[in-house]
């Protein structure tokens, strides 16, 4: 168990952790000299002094003055059980307000009560102070903590202060083992043995050991870690780059150990990096769980005795062990009331590593003052419709602690599908789990080219049905089109689908003999059927006669009209519904080929490029002997139709198979 001291400056916590493990966590000169914590200070002590390697607990010892906040806001970030510490002299003075509001931002659930240098005061004033701290804590997770009166000078209460931690240790342990079991039990259908989170350590020290190389320290927020492993370092300082090394040691609550868990505090010993790498702020994590944000989705709350926020208000933010600036964008109103929650955006200044459930602290620009604090709902934000209702309905959703019933929830909102790669690198999941987290849910799921995609089976059948009604349409609009291209399809129809999502469900589509492919490139439904009629066939007739005389300089539109004795819209018209029935191939304007003339062209652009790499404007004209405006316009239809592709004034090929000729 990890217990953190909190408190104002000179009300004793450093020399409380020494009167409980005889362990001085004042360890810079300054600090001797001043006799006051600068730094994060550590002590470490087995419940059991007949079993060293037993349960242990250790102490995070972190300074009290205001200056120091963004230290102490560094070790808070990792601790459990929170030990509030008020001098009985002095009473609540402003920084056992701020840390106590700090320690309750962060959802801190367990602790303790101290009222210190209880020798240099008399009953009257203990009861006097024990009163204003029974006020002060009434609203937090401290109203019904224990209190204990102490004195380091003269040890009243320190024996007994000691066995609460111990059984609050004890019990800790406990539950640690039935959550272990619990999470082993979870697992046991998976692909594959694993926690279900990646491993995730905020950075709060690095030094260098001769002999062993780069250390650091902090403490586990989420997963396991064994020695050998390769772990990816992800900068908090802007200009920062990630780092790949490989743990070759570690202890924790300073015991060498193979591997380490979630709360555990732990010291890694890393290979492939220098000291100056790694920096109090970084983050230590898994490769699956190895991304940075700059705009996560929180729901923010103010305190109550903060100024009003503003939209777009500047900030200061602490995760972890990192602190940047940032602008809040709240996403339902322009300001936030004092004492008031808002689903919110915090674009920061130096993009950070977050995951859902992080607890974030804010301070006012000016950096004086703690004004809030948040938790990240979403580190995958879209660049549009951030305030829409079905964004800040998902954004509601993701405030489901649990993984199962949070899947649900988005899958009954998400009506175009769900990236299930992003909710479990959101929620620090391994993928592992995502198909138990299905089978409990109504829905289909797939696997895109970047992504497994998931959609409620109800929402599926919409979109389904959706395509299916837009095709019909569009044959009663069209009726003389053999069909419609995929990709317009897709824009009549779910124009904000994405492509990846289009494509599976088309496919399913013509699996099921729902709609089908005609001439190897429309989508018809198979009840659509498109012909010439008697006249226009008997047209077709004469025309493809005429087309094949020349067949590779074929007489435009105007000319057949005339030898036909026609209109040229007549014929115009014949020739296209023709060209959409396959019969014939539009190269240009005005411009039919037979389907014959159009594979013997191919032919001829296949073999230059065989021959020198590329097609291009005049070989093409002699190898087909026609002129040179003709040739330019056959090769950009090659070009549009994708069989080349034009760089400058060269054409190469690009998909050979299109035509066999």
């Amino acid at each position: 168990m990890i217990v953190g001291t909190a408190g104002h400056i000179d009300h004793g916590k450093t020399a409380l952790v020494r009167a409980l493990t005889g362990i001085d966590t004042d360890r810079l000169k300054e600090e001797k000299a001043r006799g006051i914590s600068i730094e994060l200070g550590y002590a470490y002590q087995p419940i059991d002094p007949h079993d060293p390697d037993g349960v242990r607990i250790g102490f995070v010892d972190m300074p009290g003055h205001e200056r120091f906040i963004a230290t102490m806001l560094a070790g808070a970030s990792g601790i459990e059980f929170g030990l509030l510490v008020v001098a009985a002299d002095d009473g609540v003075m402003p920084q056992t307000r701020e840390h106590l509001q700090i320690l309750q931002l962060l959802g801190m659930r367990d602790g303790v009560i101290v009222i210190s240098k209880c020798d240099l005061v008399d009953a009257g004033r203990r009861e006097e102070v024990g009163n204003e701290i029974a006020k002060l804590v009434a609203p937090t997770f401290l109203a019904d903590a224990a209190r204990f009166e102490v004195s380091t000078v003269t040890g009243v209460g320190i024996d007994a202060l000691r066995a609460h931690l111990f059984a609050a240790a004890q019990a800790a342990h406990q539950k640690e083992i039935g959550n272990t079991r619990t999470d082993a039990k979870a697992t046991d259908n998976l692909p594959h043995c694993g926690a279900v989170e990646h491993f995730r350590l905020a950075v709060d020290r690095s030094f260098s050991i001769d002999g062993r190389g780069t250390v650091v320290t902090g403490t586990v927020h989420a997963g396991r870690l064994s020695v050998g492993s390769s772990v990816r370092i992800l900068p908090s300082a802007s200009g920062g780059a990630m780092a790949v090394a490989r743990l070759r040691g570690m202890h924790a609550l300073q015991r060498p150990v193979d591997t380490c868990h979630r709360g555990e505090r732990v010291s890694l010993n890393l290979v492939g990096l220098q000291k100056s790498d790694i920096v109090r702020g970084d983050w230590v994590v898994a490769e699956a769980v190895a991304h940075r944000v700059e705009r996560p989705a929180v729901a923010l709350s103010l305190l109550a005795h903060a100024r009003a926020l503003q939209h777009w208000s500047s900030v200061h933010v602490h995760v972890g062990a990192a602190h940047t600036t940032a602008h809040v964008a709240l996403l339902e109103a322009d300001r936030l009331a004092p004492g008031a929650s808002m689903l919110a955006e915090l674009v920061l200044d130096v993009p950070l590593h977050l995951c859902h459930g992080d607890r974030i602290i804010l301070r006012d620009a000016s950096a004086q003052h703690t004004i809030g604090g948040a938790v990240v709902r979403d580190v995958f934000s879209p660049m549009r419709g951030k305030r829409s209702a079905r964004r800040l309905a998902l954004l509601r959703a993701e405030a489901e602690p649990d993984a199962a019933r949070a899947l649900q929830a988005l899958l009954a909102i998400e009506t175009h599908g769900l990236d299930l790669t992003q909710f479990a690198a959101n929620r620090n999941l391994d993928r592992a789990v995502l198909p138990a987290l299905l089978a409990d849910t109504d829905a289909v799921s797939f696997n895109t080219p970047d992504a497994m995609i998931a959609c409620a089976r109800a929402h599926w059948q919409k979109l389904r049905e959706t395509v299916l009604s837009t095709l019909a349409t569009l044959h009663l609009r069209e009726p003389d089109d053999a069909g419609v291209e995929r990709e317009r399809l897709r824009r009549q129809s779910l124009p904000t689908l994405a492509a990846p999502l289009f494509t599976q469900l088309l496919q399913g589509l013509l699996d099921e003999q729902l709609v089908q492919v005609t001439q190897q490139l429309f989508i018809a439904l198979p009840s659509h059927r498109v012909s010439l009629n008697d006249a226009e066939q008997a047209q077709w007739q004469q025309l493809s006669h005429l087309l094949a005389q020349t067949p590779l300089q074929p007489p435009r539109v105007r000319p057949l009209a005339a030898t036909l004795q026609v209109s040229e819209e007549v014929v115009r018209a014949t020739l296209a519904k023709a060209a959409r029935l396959g019969l014939c191939t539009r190269v240009a304007h005005d411009h039919f080929y037979s389907r014959a003339a159009v594979d013997q062209l191919a032919s001829h652009v296949r073999a230059l490029c065989d021959e020198y790499g590329e097609a291009t404007v005049a070989p093409f004209r002699d190898r087909i002997g026609t002129g040179r405006k003709l040739a330019v316009e056959i090769l950009e239809f090659f070009d549009r139709a994708g069989f080349t592709r034009r760089i400058q004034d060269r054409h190469l090929m690009r998909q050979g198979a299109m035509w066999h000729g």
